[in-house]
């Protein structure tokens, strides 16, 4: 069973980016297909962007689309994700997941193991 802990998150202006990882323990990285998600308060969860085993092949949520970037490293057992230009409405927790199902999913139901979270303010 692997385990995942974010880090990275933090207070940026609008704008500004903002790098977030999440590192894997208990468990070989390239077995899972990884995502990120975020949920804002009173929101429901939000797929951010996924990655394939291989990181060859990414998916991005509409939000996304433009301004991040997910990438993995799975020598170092760590996904990334790149964010720029940032605005308030990014401002959530943000989590990585992890699923053993054989595409990029983009429904939170689908991940099998999760971090806790790391939060990311954006201030206007």
């Amino acid at each position: 069973q692997v385990q995942l802990v974010e880090s990275g998150g933090g207070l940026v202006r609008t704008g500004g980016s903002l790098r977030v990882s999440c590192t894997a323990s208990g468990g070989a990285l390239i077995t899972y297909i990884m995502g990120w998600f975020r949920q804002a308060p009173g929101k429901e969860r939000e797929f951010v962007a996924g990655i394939n085993r291989s990181g060859d092949s990414t998916r991005y949520g509409e939000s996304a689309k433009g301004r991040f970037t997910i990438s993995r490293d799975n020598a170092k057992r760590t996904v990334y994700l790149q964010m720029r230009r940032l605005e308030p409405e990014d401002t959530a927790v943000y989590y990585c997941a992890a699923t053993s199902q054989w595409s990029i999913q983009t429904m939170a139901a689908q991940y099998n193991y999760w971090g806790q979270g790391t939060q990311v303010a954006v201030s206007s």
